[in-house]
């Protein structure tokens, strides 16, 4: 994931010529180093994300839409104050820098015109947000720099800004044939081609440098001293072509896909070293290049991380019903034999007067076989013989009742167990720390999690289910979790209106609203796609999906939120498709 120097510098002419002129409107900060800026001018309304996360930091226009959470951070309403309102001047870069000055026309607090910087530095764990004064004064910034985090640069509101150390590598864009050689000359010949040059020039991202050495020799492999005997020329003529094209401006936003199709790595120019391993397609813009790779890549990955906690809770009760599944199953195999128990007080009964008390084994004829052979009948010493036939009677009656209680348990424990699946299945699915609270209140009702009393009222609004439009205009829903299929279903679905869920798996709720009236055939087959989308087949290529009339679908009584059963219905194959749901979903 190689945003370098020159990689920023493509997408800064981007945003510049895209931005320039246009004012701030509001400013969100959906997560802690995440700042979003909502911009209008020139009939459009773009939105800018500023990230200065470690694995992630990066800018570009997105067309995600995001949360604000409960109360907006210190940070966020410091923006806030200074930036709303406030007019894109230019967007500069230092000279192959990770960084970007975002310089804005403001009004100050009497009104007066004044002119602010948000200086953004990329820079992996070292990524900041920070906002200056026309003087370069910092106003403040996202992560405070004191004296004990460096002693070389401190980053803190009252200091000038600085920008940081340089690195003691070449400038790529001004070397010459003759000083590359020279370079290449001294370097260590054990040095792997692409280290060297990682290390010698700056601005130069690993991936470009092995494509580099790719592009001279056909291998990414390959050591100095090989390839100052061999092809050293050959790496001097990619390294200043890449340079020229640089010099240029021509850059291609160029996205690497594995063969699943999703993405993997992308660059400013043609990639070859990963031949057919790796398929190229090149985006309509930088943006939407970075959009594409990061927006759902990371949003899927911050909320695996943010949803551990349930997923373990969840996995660990899974985990517990299914040992006590196994146990119940063989207790239930085990009283497959009850009626043997009550044949042997039969026999004990019918026979009583051969008895005696103090006998361990009692040998006698089994009337209960065809063949009428003879069986060794277990006692109990201590007992009677009438205690000893009460018994065998008594172990029978427990038997039977045990497999009408086990039967029960059983039941109840497959249900809890299908339930429990839905819900790893609904985390997996959540988008947003509000489908998570819902989670975590769904499984707060279950009693499968605790949830601490901080004495402030929950001000989390609540979720309201996805809402998609056919392709005829038919309004369609899906719940985002198991309350929102409930309340779907049995609450705001009429009971004309037609109910789809994946076949026999766990999944969303899917109402097609016709206003009484039959949808037409396109309607539902596109209800299924989104039912089939929106359930763990998410993955499979063809899934059943049933579909009935709201009317037939009936809570089951003391069951799990979400949990029904339902009849006449039929089922329709569907092919669960992102871009179908992307296409008909109403934001």
């Amino acid at each position: 994931m190689p945003l370098d120097a020159i990689f920023l510098t493509a997408l800064r002419n981007e945003l510049d010529e895209r931005l320039r002129g246009m004012k701030i409107d509001k400013i969100q900060q959906p997560e802690q180093d995440q700042i979003v800026l909502a911009l209008r001018g020139y009939g459009a309304s773009p939105r800018l994300l500023i990230s200065a996360g470690t694995g992630d930091a990066r800018l570009h226009l997105t067309a995600a839409s995001f949360e604000n959470p409960m109360s907006p951070p210190m940070f966020c309403m410091l923006l806030r104050k200074h930036l709303t309102g406030a007019k894109i001047k230019s967007i500069t870069q230092p000279p192959l820098e990770r960084s970007a000055d975002i310089a804005l026309d403001c009004v100050d607090a009497l009104g007066e015109p004044c002119e602010k910087h948000l200086i953004l530095e990329l820079m992996g764990r070292y990524s900041n947000i920070i906002l200056t004064d026309r003087d370069m004064l910092i106003i403040d910034c996202l992560r405070r720099v004191d004296a004990t985090m460096s002693e070389k640069r401190q980053v803190l509101p009252g200091l000038y800004y600085r920008l940081p150390p340089i690195q003691d590598k070449s400038d790529p864009l001004a070397v010459t044939p003759e000083s590359f050689d020279t370079l290449l000359a001294s370097a260590p010949g054990d040095r792997a081609a692409d280290k060297w040059l990682v290390d010698s020039f700056t601005g130069l991202s690993p991936l470009i440098c092995r494509e580099l050495v790719f592009r001279a020799c056909g291998e990414t492999d390959r050591r100095v001293a090989a390839l100052r005997a061999a092809d050293g020329a050959a790496l001097r003529r990619a390294f200043l072509v890449l340079t020229d094209d640089v010099l240029a401006g021509r850059f291609a936003p160029v996205m690497l896909l594995d063969g699943e199709g999703k993405p993997s790595d992308f660059s400013y120019t043609a990639i070859s070293q990963y031949g057919a391993a790796l398929r190229q397609e090149t985006a309509e813009s930088f943006s939407a290049l970075l959009d594409a790779f990061y927006t759902r890549r990371f949003t899927m990955e911050r909320m695996r991380q943010r949803s551990q906690s349930l997923t373990k809770s969840i996995k660990n009760a899974c985990d517990r019903v299914q040992r006590k599944l196994i146990s119940q199953r063989e207790e239930l195999r085990q009283t497959a034999g009850r009626e043997r128990l009550r044949e042997l007080g039969d026999i004990l009964t019918a026979q009583l007067h051969l008895l005696k008390k103090g006998m361990a084994v009692f040998r006698t004829t089994d009337f209960y076989a065809d063949d009428g052979h003879e069986i060794d009948i277990r006692l109990d010493p201590l007992k009677t013989p009438q205690q000893n036939a009460a018994k065998y009677y008594k172990d029978y009656t427990k038997a039977r009742n045990a497999e009408t209680i086990l039967t029960e348990q059983i039941a109840l424990g497959e249900k809890e167990l299908e339930y429990l699946k839905s819900v790893l299945e609904e985390i997996g699915r959540a988008e947003s720390e509000r489908d998570l609270a819902e989670i975590r209140q769904e499984l707060a009702q279950t009693g499968y999690v605790r949830v601490q009393k901080t004495g402030k009222k929950d001000k989390t609004p609540e979720a309201v289910p996805m809402r998609f439009a056919s392709t005829s205009g038919l309004t369609i829903r899906a719940g985002r979790n198991n309350i929102q299929n409930e309340t779907l279903t049995h609450r705001l679905a009429y009971k004309t209106d037609v109910w789809l869920h994946a076949q026999k798996i766990p999944g969303s709720h899917v109402i097609v609203s016709a206003n009484g009236q039959e949808p037409d055939e396109a309607a539902l087959g596109e209800a299924a796609a989104i039912a089939a989308f929106f359930s763990q087949a998410r993955e499979s290529s063809k899934v059943p999906v049933d579909c009935t009339l709201v009317k037939y679908v009936k809570k089951i009584p003391g069951g799990r939120p979400g949990m029904v059963t339902y009849t006449d219905y039929r089922t329709i194959i569907a092919s669960p498709d992102e871009e179908l749901v992307k296409r008909l979903q109403v934001k």
